[in-house]
């Protein structure tokens, strides 16, 4: 990250003028108590949700957030798989090369010295918990929490299987995994999510009176494989009107380097090693997928409804996000590891005292926004490293002029998306392009033919390039 490209020359570049940053929505810090922050995270959402324009998934509890504030319908992350994407977000830090590259990414080893975000709340004076999946590692960045990071217990095996344990099988690893889906007919407190609502309530209980703002962070492990629900959640559909991917097909002219065997998935009992999936595991999968949307969505709504029920909600900020995106069979791709919008686009829904209420932007916003965004809505300093723009405007203002362009990568892919466009390019480490693909969003949303070598569309490659390549030199 070169000190050059300061927070004021990137906001330039993507399109925000500095006029747009006054706005907070408070007077002063004398003049009101600050406000509290619900920061939830969901792991693997993707914006298939009612609140998006999903009717399919029953999501009540998210879609009443989105009634209370701005849901942002084209937010991005900026690394489609977990560790990396969180450790992004909460530094607000964009990846490069050589950092946020994998899952097994610790913000605090690839940004030594880095305040990230929940410290800086911490400095600030508020009272900051953590309380399941929040950062990848439970032990990253510790010292940003008042109280010890908290996960909940089960068997020792995280993907919390609750039926027979005779299921699991060993591929070479030590906890070996097991099915990717279960229904068992058991109580929402069984599998973990509803333990992490049941901590999130206690929480809130004793900080009621605690006499100090909190940072509340919750993060629910549902939907992310295997998807394992109570099996009430998955009589909430029937099977046989679950919509599969329409475009189970490599997209037309898509280089080796946009797909994966989507090994995540095979690693479970009853995949198969190579090939596509049949239609009724598929379909058992997404069945799967919409009963653990529905689940995480019934442990957010108890946990919105108790914030509620002790008058808090008047002062607490809710932001909601999903720390990428998902693939339910398009392009014949499952998870995420990809540069596709499906992996990519993912949900993001903030809620705040005194802002728009039930209406959403289509203003372009990315993940690492997030940051510096709470701390304009809380009035604390915004620190330096920072490379996102604050949102706070579109809150009170979400049809304005907003942001050029967002970005995202994984791995040797740069990715950007534009009001119009999906470009993305792979480089090798002496800089020279091996692959690229582009997207035509007006006439081709699902990505299914790849535009980039088309001769008509070598101006749209030359200043989409020449965008990702500056973006990539400021961040390293």
């Amino acid at each position: 990250m070169k000190d050059s490209f300061n927070r004021r020359q990137f906001l330039k570049y993507a399109g925000v003028g500095a006029a747009a940053l006054g706005i907070c929505g408070w007077s002063s810090a004398e003049e009101r108590k600050r406000p509290n922050v619900l920061f939830i995270a969901v792991d693997d959402l993707r914006p298939q949700l009612g609140c998006y324009g999903h009717k399919q998934m029953i999501s009540r509890n998210i879609d009443r957030l989105a009634g209370s504030g701005v849901t942002f319908l084209r937010s991005y992350c900026q690394v489609p798989v977990c560790g990396a994407s969180r450790a992004s977000l909460m530094s607000g830090v964009r990846p490069s090369r050589d950092r946020f590259l994998g899952y097994d990414t610790w913000a605090e080893r690839d940004l030594p010295g880095v305040v990230v975000l929940p410290r800086h709340f911490k400095n600030s004076g508020y009272h900051t918990i953590s309380n399941g999946k929040i950062f990848h590692h439970a032990a990253d960045c510790k010292d940003s929490w008042s109280e010890a990071v908290w996960r909940p217990k089960g068997d020792g095996n995280w993907r919390n299987y609750v039926l027979d344990r005779s299921k699991r099988i060993s591929r070479g690893n030590a906890d070996g995994k097991g099915p990717a889906y279960e229904a068992a007919d058991v109580g929402d407190s069984d599998y973990f999510d509803g333990k992490i609502a049941d901590k999130g309530i206690s929480d809130l209980r004793r900080l009621k009176d605690i006499g100090k703002p909190f940072f509340l962070a919750l993060g629910f492990l549902k939907p992310h494989l295997p998807f394992n629900a109570p099996k009430r959640y998955w009589d909430m559909y029937q099977r046989d009107e679950i919509d599969l991917a329409n475009n189970p097909f490599r997209p037309d002219g898509a280089p080796d380097a946009a797909l994966h065997n989507w090994g995540e998935l095979r690693a479970y009992a009853g995949i198969p090693q190579k090939g596509p999936l049949s239609e009724e595991m598929a379909r058992t999968l997404v069945h799967g997928y919409y009963a653990c949307v529905s689940y995480t969505d019934a442990q957010i709504g108890r946990v919105l409804d108790e914030l509620r029920r002790l008058g808090m909600r008047d002062n607490t900020i809710v932001v909601l996000w999903g720390d990428h995106g998902w693939n339910l069979g398009e392009h014949g791709l499952w998870c995420k590891h990809c540069n596709f919008e499906t992996s990519l686009h993912s949900p993001l829904i903030v809620s705040a005292p005194g802002m728009k209420k039930g209406v959403k932007t289509n203003a372009l916003a990315e993940y690492i926004d997030i940051y510096p965004s709470l701390c304009e809505l809380c009035d604390l300093p915004l620190p330096s490293h920072l490379e996102g723009v604050s949102f706070a405007p579109l809150l009170t203002n979400p049809d304005q002029k907003w942001k050029e362009a967002v970005f995202s990568r994984y791995f040797n892919g740069d990715s950007i998306k534009t009001d119009r466009y999906r470009y993305t390019q792979w480089r090798r480490k002496d800089g020279q392009v091996y692959a690229r693909m582009l997207y035509d969003h007006n006439t081709d949303l699902a990505e299914n033919t790849n535009i980039a070598e088309f001769a008509e569309n070598a101006e749209v490659v030359r200043r989409m390039s020449g965008m990702l390549e500056r973006i990539r030199e400021a961040s390293g």
